[in-house]
Formats: structure tokens, C-alpha cells, sequence
């Protein structure tokens, strides 16, 4: 029996595939086999994933649902059975209604003398979530089943219960192409992904609701620009559906420096921000982006002052606003500028070639249409800009409310991509990175310890240094050509890069953004 069982890393890029896509290529692979192959190696898959997680195991409880997902717990049960374990299947099903397939891994489970159950075990070891997996009701697939009474008991019973929950394809509850979690759904420890990743596995709610996430492409034929690519910023095609939704973004590629090199080689960031009572946002910044490889780093500060020289980072050069040659930097505004940075903005978005435009400077652009306009003809002019929108940020940008933008994480990101003419990191669980013309990435990299103050200026200027070096280092004579494509790889890098940085803090540690920066060269 084929099975390509592997635990989901954020090392290597991968694709992921929305509902509909889905739906098609397991159409696809099912005309390509003998009927019921793809349930008896999903419920084999399964039933090898259950021993991995919990060894140990005698009883297992399989709340199965009526459809298919359900049937693949049929299936596992089977096989647990012969394993020498002690499955208990709780189904939603009736034998004249379940799908041909369904009904076939039912009989298989009796045949292996399966105990059957109207509940749960007072006892187990080990839950398994088949209950609903694509067909739940917060899914956007047509022919959703809504999620009832005694299903709902189920559910609550699994999340209380000491026992570990595997979840099938999909925790029951949770969107799959949004990660939207509806008002009942499964928190699962793992899930085992099958036939193709889903986008909801991995942004808004979907890492809290999944687990740890495991993937089963059941052996079908790699569908083309599929997950061997391995390439970012891929053109989606329309005309065929199973290309990938987006991706998963993989660890960034740094070429060693060359010995033969000066500090004009990685470029220069000038960061412009830092208000009355906010010059800690800029600093953040700016020093993120001195410990991300910029050349130099140059600081512009819209609070008034005469600050010369940072004592804790005297490497950083403090400059007046119109002592700087915006044409030849890397600009970094937003930071901590308050209603101060909305003057500069202008000048920054008509001049600079490439800009990281986050935070106040984001909300300025929200609230002016001819800064919307200025930023359009960026665009044009084959100059590369970077948003980094918070979800609040993303709403004004949008005319909506922030709970509209995390509804659809990835649609939003593309539509702001695509209204703006530029590349957009929306930050959040799972931050996506969106462009023009290219299909989007779900970074996999960070947990709750980047929910601090200063983290996203920390961002800002971790993305402003690696424009500048991908632009310094050779990619510059494509530029006019490439702009937002090689604005969306840096992005990408960024943020991956960034997220791993608060992945090397000790769990049981505060995260500050000083202390984020420090862990910089060592997620490298």
C-alpha cells in the first residue's frame, strides 16, 4: 500500500490547495485508480500516524461522521483493530445512506470486529476527529453539513477530554481555505492533512486548532507547479484549478558575502519615523535593520529633537529629512511617526526606489487618496514597495473592519495587493505575502511571543534590509522588470526569518523586541 506519511516542517516551501482544488484533483486521482484505494490509504495513514503520536495506546476513540472524512475513520479503525488495539467507533451515519466508499470501510470495520458505540468510552487513550473534516459547516464548499446536536456533544467531549485528538484531512469546525474557526470546533493536537495542505491549516485560527500538522498525499502524481517546484512568487494560472492557492514559505537562501566587498555592497536603509513619545519605534527599526545586514543605516526622526547619536547603537547615523538622498536608499517610514510622518510621505512615495511603507504611514495612505495615487504610480515607474499592514491597518486600507480582514486572511492580502499595485506582508498568525500577479505565501515561522510592542517595527526594518541587499548585490540592472517580484521574495524572507528569531526564545520567556533583534544572526 502506497503512503508518503511525513510531518509538515516550515524548512522547505510547500504548496497548499483550497477546497475546490481539492475536490478536483481527488476527482482526478480517484478515475485514476481502483475504487475505494484512496479511503483504504487515507485510513491506513491514519492508523500509522495514531501509533506514531501515542504508542502506547489501547483505546482509541473514532467519532466518524456520515460522509467520507468518516470513512476514513472507519477505515483506521480497521486496521487498529488488527494491529492488537482497541478501537471504539462512534458513527453518524446510517448504511443506506453513506457514501459507496463509506459504506465499504464500515463493512470492513465489522468484518474486523470493530466495537460500535452511541458515545465515547469513558476511557481512552487516543481520539480520532473524523467526523467532518472538508464538508464542515464553516467550509465553502457546496454541500456543507452543519455541525449538530449530538456532533457538538462530541466535539466538546474530545476538547475536554486528557486524551490527545488526531484530527482527519481537517479539525472539524475549522475553515479550510480561511482557517476561520466556527463556534464549535475540534482543538486538536495533530492533524494528518491528506491528498493536499490546506491554507487553513496554517494562518488565523488554524495553528491553534491543528497542532502539530502532518501530510499524506495519499501517492498521487505531482500536479504541475506542485509542491517539488519548491519555487515562491509563481504566477497563478486560472485556466488550471490544481495549481497551488499559495505557499508555505521555506527557509530563505543567503549566499555567503564575498571577501571582495564594502558596505555599499548590502545597501543603505534610511528609516523616517519616531515621533514625539514614539522614537523607540524607529530605533527598533533601524537596528533591525543593522543586525539584517544593511550596510548602513541612516535615521531620520520626526520628533523634533537633536538626537545625534544613539549611545546603545552608535553605528545608526542621524540625519535631518532633507539631508538624506532618498533616490539611492532602501526607505523604511512609518514607524512610531504618528500624524508627523503623513508631510513626508509624499516625498518618500515620489521618490525613493524602493520603500517599506508600515504602521502610521499605512493609516496616512488609508485616510488620502492622493497618497493612494502616488503609491499606485510606484508601480509604474518599476519601483518596489512593501506594506506591512497589522489587520487593523489592513481594514482601513479596505473600508472595513478588522474581524472582515481576518475572515479571509489571504483574499484580503491579495486585494490589497492588487488595489495598491504592490506587495503587502499582513501580518497576524500565519502572515501572508502578497504581490500582483503572483501567487501568495503563508509564512509557517512564529508563535504568541511576537505579540509584544515594537515586534512589527522590528519587521519593518528586517524587510528594508533585505530589499537593499537584494537590490545592491546584482539584482538592481533587473529592477524596472522585476521589482515586485524580488520586493515579494524579500518579503518572504523576512518574515520567515523573523518568525524563527522568536522561535529560538525559551517558551517560558517575555519577548521583547530588543531582544528579538539580538536573536537575528542566529536565525540566519
Amino acid at each position: 500500500m502506497n503512503s508518503d506519511l511525513q510531518r509538515v516542517t516550515h524548512t522547505t516551501r510547500q504548496a497548499v490547495h483550497r477546497i475546490d482544488a481539492t475536490r478536483e484533483m481527488e476527482r482526478a486521482a480517484a478515475e485514476d485508480l481502483p475504487a475505494h484505494t484512496l479511503m483504504q490509504r487515507a485510513g491506513l495513514s491514519v492508523a500509522k500516524l495514531a501509533l506514531a503520536i501515542a504508542p502506547h495506546t489501547q483505546t482509541v476513540w473514532i467519532a466518524c461522521g456520515p460522509g467520507n472524512n468518516g470513512g476514513d475513520g472507519l477505515e483506521a479503525a480497521m486496521h487498529l483493530k488488527l494491529w492488537g488495539k482497541n478501537p471504539i467507533v462512534t458513527w453518524l451515519g446510517a448504511p443506506d445512506k453513506a457514501p459507496a466508499d463509506a459504506a465499504q470501510s464500515r463493512w470492513r470495520a465489522i468484518n474486523a470486529d470493530v466495537e460500535f458505540a452511541d458515545g465515547p468510552p469513558r476511557q481512552f487513550d487516543l481520539c480520532i476527529d473524523a467526523l467532518l473534516g472538508l464538508g464542515a459547516s464553516s467550509g465553502s464548499a457546496p454541500g456543507n453539513r452543519p455541525i449538530e446536536a449530538r456532533m457538538a456533544l462530541w466535539i466538546a467531549q474530545m476538547n475536554a477530554a486528557p486524551a490527545p485528538v488526531l484530527a482527519v484531512d481537517l479539525p472539524t469546525g475549522l475553515n479550510a481555505d480561511t482557517g476561520q474557526a466556527g463556534p464549535t470546533c475540534v482543538q486538536a493536537q495533530f492533524t494528518l492533512s491528506l491528498l493536499t495542505l490546506k491554507p487553513g491549516l496554517f494562518t488565523a485560527h488554524g495553528r491553534d486548532a491543528s497542532g502539530e500538522v502532518w501530510f499524506d498525499s495519499l501517492a498521487r502524481p505531482e500536479q504541475p507547479g506542485g509542491a517539488a517546484m519548491g519555487v515562491l512568487g509563481t504566477p497563478p494560472n486560472p485556466a488550471n484549478p490544481v495549481l497551488p492557492t499559495a505557499w508555505l514559505t521555506g527557509m530563505p537562501s543567503f549566499q555567503p558575502r564575498p571577501h571582495a566587498s564594502h558596505k555599499g555592497s548590502f545597501g543603505d536603509v534610511a528609516v523616517i519615523g519616531g515621533a514625539s513619545g514614539m522614537t523607540g519605534a524607529a530605533l527598533l527599526a533601524a537596528s533591525a535593520a543593522l543586525h539584517f545586514g544593511a550596510g548602513r543605516v541612516f535615521v531620520s526622526l520626526l520628533d523634533g529633537g537633536a538626537m545625534a547619536v544613539d549611545p546603545n547603537q552608535p553605528e545608526l547615523m542621524f540625519r535631518a529629512l532633507d539631508a538624506l538622498d532618498l533616490k539611492r536608499m532602501t526607505v523604511v517610514c512609518g514607524c512610531g511617526g504618528g500624524d508627523a510622518v503623513h508631510q513626508p510621505l509624499a516625498k518618500v512615495l515620489s521618490t525613493c526606489a524602493l520603500a517599506v511603507i508600515d504602521a502610521d504611514a499605512i493609516n496616512s495612505i488609508a485616510i488620502d487618496s492622493q497618497l493612494q495615487t502616488l503609491l499606485r504610480a510606484r508601480a509604474r515607474r518599476g519601483q518596489a514597495t512593501v506594506l506591512t499592514p497589522h489587520p487593523l491597518e489592513a481594514a482601513r486600507l479596505l473600508k472595513l473592519d478588522a474581524l472582515q480582514i481576518q475572515h479571509d486572511r489571504l483574499g484580503a492580502a491579495q486585494q490589497i495587493a492588487d488595489q495598491f499595485a504592490c506587495v503587502v506582508a499582513l501580518k497576524g498568525s500565519g502572515t501572508v505575502v502578497a504581490a500582483p500577479g503572483l501567487t501568495p505565501a503563508i509564512n509557517p515561522t512564529g508563535d504568541a511571543r511576537l505579540a509584544t510592542a515594537g515586534t512589527g517595527d522590528v519587521l519593518a526594518g528586517m524587510v528594508g534590509a533585505r530589499l537593499a541587499g537584494c537590490f545592491a548585490s546584482g539584482f538592481a540592472t533587473k529592477a524596472q522588470k522585476n521589482a515586485n517580484h524580488l520586493a515579494f521574495n524579500a518579503a518572504c524572507d523576512a518574515v520567515y526569518l523573523h518568525g524563527l528569531a522568536a522561535e529560538l526564545e525559551p517558551a517560558s520567556k517575555a519577548l521583547t523586541a530588543s531582544a528579538l533583534i539580538q536573536r537575528l544572526a542566529s536565525a540566519r
